[in-house]
């Protein structure tokens, strides 16, 4: 059975008003400075050691930005610290196209690291102001997560493939994964690019003497590189785009990158979350304009949408066999089941829960 819009916005309403009730989602996000205190709203910023070691001041909060709540804390882009999507002011700051990368803001706390493209970290700042409307799931996945336990680092860039990250932004951070950390991982939104379809080990020569490999060669080498700084590896298959195929589904990966992913995981043996299928089942229960409403020009998600999404990465992080995150989670994460076992046939599986991950009224 179908979900229409209002039902769907009005159980997403009741859901979030009752955990909201008991334990205010600002209360789990607050920014810290690097000695663990508070940072009043509107600072302008909180000073953090860089990449080098030196203090420089980063962004606070996104409070200019303009969300709905959604999901089972009722999220508003506001309650996210910025500095965990992107890097330092620069003083004075420059025009600029690229991207500052974010840090951890206690180097004394394990880490969860966020990788990927434009569908887990949007813009050249992962805020929404610089594609107004869109964003990656990387940003209100840091609201499930307590401050005080564990740094949420969203590392992605947009238009990224596995190839040009890993040569790329990959180098740049590898060296920051530490003992204990844990980085989840998406690509398949993009191809080429350096980036050989499929897994094996074909090669092709690229520009300027380089060896081009293939999608699971890169994934691999993410695996390997992140178990070698003793942190653990989530792979996640690529979100599915709004696009429905003649039997009214959403199209699916699984003989693609999707699969790819998958295939790779399962041969290296490393945490798999497959949010390909995941996401296309719960689009599948709603009606069609419902799921509309979660995108802002796909294969990019609304606010909303990328509630919807960050939410999954946690349902298939407790559904792993060891979920790495598992001491990490704010309170209300309980009430967020893990995902279904995808081996199973789907006639079997538990209908997906989508009503507590929609939108409710800002007002409320």
């Amino acid at each position: 059975m179908r979900i229409s819009l209002l039902a769907f916005l009005l159980l997403g309403a009741l859901a979030a008003r009752a955990q909201n009730a008991a334990s205010p989602v600002a209360a789990t996000t607050a920014p810290t400075t690097m000695a663990g205190a508070p940072v009043p709203a509107g600072s302008g910023g909180v000073t953090l050691l860089d990449e080098t070691g030196t203090p420089r001041v980063y962004p606070t909060n996104l409070t200019t930005i303009e969300t709905p709540k959604a999901g089972i804390l009722g999220l508003r882009a506001a309650d996210i610290p910025r500095y965990t999507q992107t890097g330092p002011l620069p003083n004075p700051a420059p025009a600029r196209a690229g991207v500052i990368p974010p840090v951890p803001h206690d180097p004394k706390l394990p880490t969860i690291w966020t990788i990927g493209d434009s569908t887990v970290r949007t813009g050249v700042n992962g805020t929404g102001d610089d594609r107004v409307g869109q964003w990656g799931w990387g940003a209100p996945l840091v609201g499930y997560f307590d401050p005080r336990k564990v740094n949420v680092v969203n590392r992605a860039v947009g238009g990224t493939t596995s190839a040009s990250f890993y040569t790329g932004q990959w180098k740049a951070m590898v060296d920051l994964i530490k003992k204990g950390d844990v980085v989840i991982l998406q690509f398949g939104t993009n191809s080429g690019r350096g980036e050989l379809p499929g897994i094996g080990e074909e090669t092709q020569a690229g520009a300027g003497g380089t060896v081009n490999h293939t999608f699971g060669w890169y994934i691999r080498r993410f695996i390997a590189e992140t178990r070698a700084k003793e942190a653990t590896p989530v792979v996640c298959s690529l979100i599915p785009r709004n696009a429905r195929g003649a039997d009214g589904k959403i199209n699916r990966s699984a003989k693609t990158q999707a699969g790819w992913a998958r295939d790779t995981a399962a041969a290296e043996k490393a945490d798999f979350i497959d949010l390909n299928e995941l996401i296309a089942a719960k689009y599948d229960a709603l009606d069609p304009t419902a799921v509309d409403a979660l995108f802002a020009g796909s294969p990019h998600t609304s606010w909303t949408g990328a509630v919807v999404n960050a939410e999954t990465v946690i349902s298939g992080l407790k559904a792993l066999k060891v979920d790495p995150a598992a001491a990490y989670y704010v309170p209300q994460v309980k009430e967020i089941p893990a995902a279904p076992d995808l081996s199973r046939p789907p006639a079997a599986r538990p209908a997906p829960p989508t009503p507590t991950t929609m939108p409710v009224n800002p007002a409320a």
